[in-house]
């Protein structure tokens, strides 16, 4: 049966795809600089034989696999970029660039999109269609990289797009699956309160940008409670609350920021309106002044039920149905919703976590790693999903 064979070959290049993953997470680069890394990348695509390799952008790769006869195009996406943190790891492979770490699992992905592109590229002669094995740069920062891969026309003509994310709070062994909403669209928000400063003992005489700009604080959370549906997902975060110089002075001026998440698009843009009502009807009341500068972020990542179900019956099939969690919706957010705007498509979890061996801390954190066991569900996951969508005979195969 295939489904025995994904698996079987999954496990033969694990070692292969362990050390891919080692090599890159000692070379981080931040988003919109992977110059090594994606040279890294073609390298090794370019070994594989069969594919052919572009490069849509000046960090990204693209390589094609063409079957002999036409069909379906599915496409398959890996992210390669890090993050601007310090690793506080003791392993022997860790980031060789200070201030520089692979902390969020794309060093796993790159190595696990690279293992399925070495196995399915010698099985070109069963193919009826195409696959893209996409290496994506600069996930990490907007306005990412997946809205300049499908502007270079990655996405064009694809039928089905998916991915996966290595996920720390899921245990290694599980496969993480999402219908419908997944991952919120994360917008930002910068906020000026502008007061009168002066002396700290006589308030009196400013406009306390410190106290007016509390309360913007405190009421913005009724956005949440009080002026959306309870049924609405919604999340606003002050995040940054900056004033004042010392002890006896009141600050002229007091800037905040933070971050909005959402799923629905009405409730979206109501928030920044909404927003806007409470701090504009608070400075007014005591006469200081604002500036507003609210700025979109990715569009939420919305599974298309169809290809989900896809996953779904495929991650049972690899690794039988008490190995999948069917999971609630997450407020973090993706650009691979720009390809969701092209296709048809699912983004789905690999259980990356291991309490026993203390694998648990939190992506984007210092001492972020991965059970490196869940590189070989990803590779099967990915190789198991093309053979199912575009390979000759596949019922025939014992599917």
């Amino acid at each position: 049966m295939r489904t025995l064979t994904a698996v079987k070959e999954s496990q033969r290049v694990k070692d292969q795809v362990v050390k891919w993953r080692r090599h890159l997470h000692m070379y981080p680069e931040l988003s919109f600089s992977e110059e090594q890394t994606s040279q890294f990348i073609y390298q090794m695509l370019q070994s594989f034989g069969n594919l052919e390799l572009s490069r849509p952008t000046k960090n990204s790769v693209m390589a094609t696999l063409t079957g002999n006869e036409p069909g379906r195009v599915l496409a398959i996406r890996a992210d390669i970029d890090a993050l601007p943190i310090m690793e506080e790891n003791d392993f022997d492979f860790v980031s060789r660039r200070p201030g520089v770490m692979h902390a969020c699992g794309h060093d796993g992905h790159t190595a696990m999109l690279l293992g399925a592109a070495k196995i399915l590229s010698q099985k070109k002669d069963e193919l009826q269609g195409e696959i893209r094995f996409i290496f994506q740069h600069a996930e990490e920062l907007y306005p990412g990289g997946a809205e300049e891969m499908v502007q270079a026309g990655v996405m064009d003509g694809v039928d089905a797009v998916i991915g996966t994310h290595l996920w720390s709070p899921l245990e290694v062994g599980k496969i993480g699956i999402v219908y419908g909403p997944m991952m919120a669209a994360p917008d930002t928000f910068f906020l000026t309160v502008h007061g009168k400063g002066g002396h700290a003992a006589l308030p009196h005489q400013t406009i306390d940008s410190i106290a007016i700009a509390s309360q913007v604080v405190t009421n913005l959370q009724h956005i949440v409670s009080r002026n959306t549906d309870p049924l609405e997902q919604l999340v606003l975060s002050v995040t940054k609350f900056t004033g004042g110089t010392t002890h006896n002075v009141i600050p002229g001026s007091v800037e905040i920021c933070g971050t909005v998440r959402s799923f629905n698009p009405a409730v979206r843009e109501q928030a920044p309106k909404l927003m806007e009502q409470v701090i504009k009807g608070i400075t007014d009341a005591h006469g200081a002044a604002y500036e507003f500068r609210y700025e979109n972020g990715y569009r939420a990542v919305i599974n298309q039920d169809e290809v989900t179900r896809f996953l779904h019956e495929t991650a049972e099939e690899l690794y039988g149905a008490e190995q999948v969690e069917l999971m609630k919706p997450n407020m973090v957010a993706e650009d691979f919703s720009a390809y969701l705007q092209k296709a048809d498509g699912c983004f789905f979890f690999t259980g990356a976590g291991n309490k026993a061996k203390g694998i648990t801390y939190p992506h984007h954190h210092a001492r972020f790693t991965i059970d490196e066991d869940a590189l070989e569900q990803g590779v099967a996951m990915f190789v198991r999903a093309a053979e199912k969508m575009l390979y000759r005979n596949e019922e025939e195969a014992g599917a």
